[in-house]
This record gives structure tokens, C-alpha cells and sequence, in this order.
């Protein structure tokens, strides 16, 4: 295969754009092994390729296999129209099949509802504009079709669209906001996990103290840039890590449910412009259930 490069980008994610069937992981494992060749040299997955280079690499073969079996799920949808749903996505429900996952995903459970979701992230991704993890619980846009979908995904990337979260971390906040600033990048020991790396993608998180619990700091975290896992990369930097993050936590943190939920999230309607506002509490399981307020995460 060869492609010849149209603008700037990450040599992984052009070939995430060329390759939507294959995941971005398997595509990096196959740049890592020497397989995909740049104007005929070997290059890093974050080579920055330019326009007019030359993309050639061999027939990676057949993609993963991933469920797409409906499955009956309940979900609690608290926006849908012609163009789009919002779901409070439940703890333990991953946002879309991986080859390593046994059980069912959000997307399992949005086949299942038949309705039509956009192709644009690839096909086993159908509808998802961006993700929570899998124990993280709250508000995720979908969409129906690839307009929205285009539409949402450009809104995530301007910073147009607005995501906060609540989180309850350990040891003790004296200030009542703060920002915390620090690239971030896949850990080198541990592609699995990400950390913060001078050579990483810009990344910005504002933290908002609101309540001191009996177990932590409830807190208020609005994103102005979406890494992957960056509030609990964040945090955990300075020193706060998120309670029951069995990834990033210290041991005697990582116990119990992990205390994080996206509790808020807006956007420009993708049809009609109407900024559209959704507020979901967190379930019986966060900590600091009983002390969060939609005003907490409106004024920071």
C-alpha cells in the first residue's frame, strides 16, 4: 500500500485516518516492527510527516475481530434527536469493542437500540466522537451520522465544546483553583499507560477544590485539552491522585470504585448551532455524592 501524505499530521495518526479498520494500537506495533516506510526510511509512529512524502507499508492482513453483537443494555439517554444522543455511561462499560475485550461495550449496547450511528471513526466504532474509560462514569456524545460526527469531533478539538468532571482525590488542597500544565505522552517502559513528558502533546487541566471529605477532596476538573487518561495523569502529578485509580493511584489509594465522573458537557448543535448543556449527577457509588451541585463546575 502507498499513500501519498495531503497535509501535516503524526505518521501513527495518518495512518489511523487511511486505516480507520485497524486500531491505532496495532497500527503503532506495526511502524515499531519497521513494516511502513517514509520516502523509503524506517520512522517513529510520532514521525511528523509532511505534505507530498511518500507512505508505504506492506498489508498488515486481516483486522482485529471485534464483537459487534447488540446486546441489551440499559443505557439512560438524557438528550436524542435526528443527529445525536447524550448517555450516562454506567462504570465497567467500555466505550467501544477492543480485540481484548471479553464483554460487551457501549457500542454493544447502542447496536442494540437500532438506530443509525456515523462510520466515521472506523467500523467498530460506530457513533463514537470521543471516549470515557471504562471505570469512569458520565456523559458521552454520540452521533448519528458522519455530519455530526465531523461537526462534534472539530467542536472536541477547538476546545468549542466543554467537558467537567468531578473527581475525589487524596491528601488535602489549600488552594481553592489552580491550573496544571504539563504535556503528556505514552509512558516509555509502558505503552499502556500515559505521563508527563516534555516531548508529549500539550495538555491543560483547571482544578477547582469543593469539598473536603472523610475520604479525599471532592474536587471540579474542567478539560481545555483531551489527552488520553489526562485528568488522572494530571492529578496524580500533583500529588492528588484520583481514589480508586488502580493504574495511577499509589496502592493504598486504588482501592474501591474510581472516584470520576463527567458530570457536564456542551456543545453547538451540529444541525441547528443551539448550544446544548447536560448536567448528570454521578451514581451512589462516588464518594462525594451528596455534595456536588451542577454551579460547582459552571464557574471555573
Amino acid at each position: 500500500m502507498e499513500y501519498i501524505v495531503d497535509r501535516k499530521d503524526r505518521l501513527d495518526k495518518y495512518l489511523a485516518r487511511m486505516l480507520p479498520e485497524y486500531s491505532r494500537t496495532r497500527l503503532v506495533k506495526i511502524v515499531d516492527s519497521g513494516l511502513v516506510l517514509v520516502d523509503g526510511l524506517t520512522q517513529k509512529p510520532s514521525f511528523a510527516l509532511q505534505p507530498g512524502m511518500a507512505v508505504v507499508l506492506d498489508d498488515p492482513g486481516p483486522s482485529e475481530v471485534h464483537d459487534l453483537t447488540p446486546a441489551d443494555i440499559p443505557l439512560e439517554i438524557l438528550f436524542e434527536d435526528e443527529a445525536l444522543l447524550v448517555v450516562n455511561k454506567p462504570r465497567g462499560l467500555a466505550a467501544h469493542p477492543a480485540a481484548s475485550l471479553k464483554e460487551p461495550s457501549l457500542v454493544n449496547a447502542l447496536l442494540a437500540r437500532n438506530i443509525s450511528l456515523s462510520q466515521t471513526a472506523g467500523s467498530f466504532r460506530p457513533g463514537i466522537v470521543h471516549r470515557l474509560d471504562k471505570e469512569t462514569t458520565g456523559l458521552m456524545v454520540v452521533a448519528k451520522t458522519d455530519r455530526a460526527h465531523v461537526n462534534l469531533a472539530k467542536q472536541m478539538e477547538t476546545k468549542t465544546a466543554e467537558r467537567r468532571y468531578f473527581a475525589v482525590v487524596a491528601g488535602d488542597i489549600e488552594q481553592d483553583k489552580f491550573k496544571v500544565d504539563g504535556p503528556i505522552a505514552r509512558d516509555k517502559h509502558n505503552r499502556l499507560l500515559m505521563t508527563i513528558d516534555a516531548s508529549g502533546k500539550h495538555a491543560v487541566t483547571y482544578i477547582k477544590r469543593i469539598a473536603r471529605l472523610t475520604q479525599g477532596v471532592l474536587v471540579g476538573a474542567r478539560l481545555e485539552t483531551g489527552r488520553t487518561h489526562q485528568i488522572r495523569v494530571h492529578l496524580r502529578a500533583v500529588g492528588h491522585p484520583i481514589l480508586g485509580d488502580k493504574i495511577y493511584a499509589p496502592r493504598e489509594y486504588g482501592w474501591g470504585p474510581m472516584q470520576l465522573h463527567a458530570a457536564y458537557l456542551a456543545f453547538d448543535h451540529p444541525y441547528s448551532g443551539e448550544r446544548i448543556a447536560v448536567y448528570a449527577e454521578p451514581d451512589s457509588s462516588f464518594f462525594g455524592k451528596d455534595f456536588v451541585h451542577r454551579k460547582d463546575l459552571e464557574d471555573f
